[in-house]
């Protein structure tokens, strides 16, 4: 009676050569490179990338383009019978004195990544950022900072401008309400904002939000306060909109003296300091402020910023002016 010969059996022609099953060993547990498994098991690399192959082609390893390189692992994708014979000949090989040197080499040759990876910052410190900044450019990092924001959160994005925030926020939390008194910018925001789903956009004036009350778990408010007539009243308007325990993020200027800015950009206030802040916010109930002086952009004209922090402990119908 003919008929195929059972799966295992090709299993156990592809261990039945003590070199593979060293590599497989190696690779069990790591992703490693032909020339490293070379170094490691002192065999040039004709021989390796056949037995490699063999490995390959019964299905015991799978590999990935790193660069010009191939890293090999071992498949983990495997049927039971064929884990309890790995088990078996890994418990078998692992014991040999050939397996224990491969392991002394393989931790040479894993430290010898961490070095080359050290001996690149070692020489590139210097320039580091500017190496980075030309590979990724230089908001990558602020942009990933929304992924703090927790996904169940409905976000305010309160003088939203052209939408800029509400874009950077809008990939990481259940909902973004952009509001803003100018029609323009809301036009301007609509065409930055088209096709993503969750932002919605209202146009109203800060000191009378059109959000209900509680309805928000943070809100930002960016160069906004010192455009405001009255700053303590739309502190107030954040206060009733979001939640108990709700987050706002406020980033605005220190005080300055260009005195220009109220004819050319329509500013109401040159800035505000630390203790006129930290008292406006506390006065509607809001509570563990902090404040930091931004270190400037070398590249930016204008004056120094600030960003303030804090939580809101008021209920929604004691926060009022």
């Amino acid at each position: 009676m003919s008929g195929r010969a059972p799966a295992i059996l090709d299993h156990l022609s592809a261990l039945s050569d003590q070199t593979r099953s060293r590599l497989l060993l190696l690779l069990d547990r790591h992703e490693l490179t032909v020339s490293e498994l070379c170094a490691v098991v002192q065999l040039p690399q004709s021989t390796v990338s056949r037995h490699l192959k063999a490995l390959a082609d019964s299905g015991w390893i799978g590999a990935r383009a790193e660069g010009p390189s191939n890293l090999y692992t071992m498949t983990r994708e495997v049927d039971a019978p064929v884990r309890r014979l790995w088990l078996l000949v890994r418990e078998q090989v692992g014991a040999s004195a050939a397996a224990a040197q491969d392991q002394r080499r393989l931790q040479a040759a894993l430290a010898g990544r961490r070095t080359k990876s050290q001996e690149f910052f070692s020489s590139s410190a210097g320039q580091w950022d500017r190496l980075r900044d030309e590979l990724f450019g230089d908001r990558f990092h602020l942009l990933a900072l929304g992924g703090l924001a927790d996904r169940r959160w409905t976000v305010g994005d309160l003088g939203c401008g052209t939408g800029q925030v509400s874009a950077a926020l809008a990939p990481f939390v259940a909902r973004v309400i952009g509001v803003d008194a100018s029609a323009a910018m809301l036009q301007a925001a609509r065409r930055r904002l088209r096709g993503v789903a969750n932002i919605e956009l209202r146009r109203g004036d800060l000191e009378a939000l059109p959000i209900d009350d509680a309805r928000l778990d943070a809100a930002s408010l960016m160069l906004v306060l010192h455009h405001l007539p009255e700053p303590e009243r739309a502190l107030a308007e954040v206060a009733r909109v979001l939640r108990p325990g709700g987050r706002l993020l406020l980033v605005d200027m220190l005080p300055h003296d260009r005195e220009r800015y109220r004819r050319q950009m329509g500013h109401v206030w040159l800035g505000f300091p630390d203790d006129h802040i930290r008292r406006a916010l506390s006065d509607v109930g809001f509570e563990e402020i902090r404040i930091v002086s931004l270190p400037p952009d070398p590249r930016s004209k204008g004056p120094a910023l600030f960003t303030a922090a804090a939580v809101n402990r008021t209920p929604p119908a004691a926060a009022r002016i």
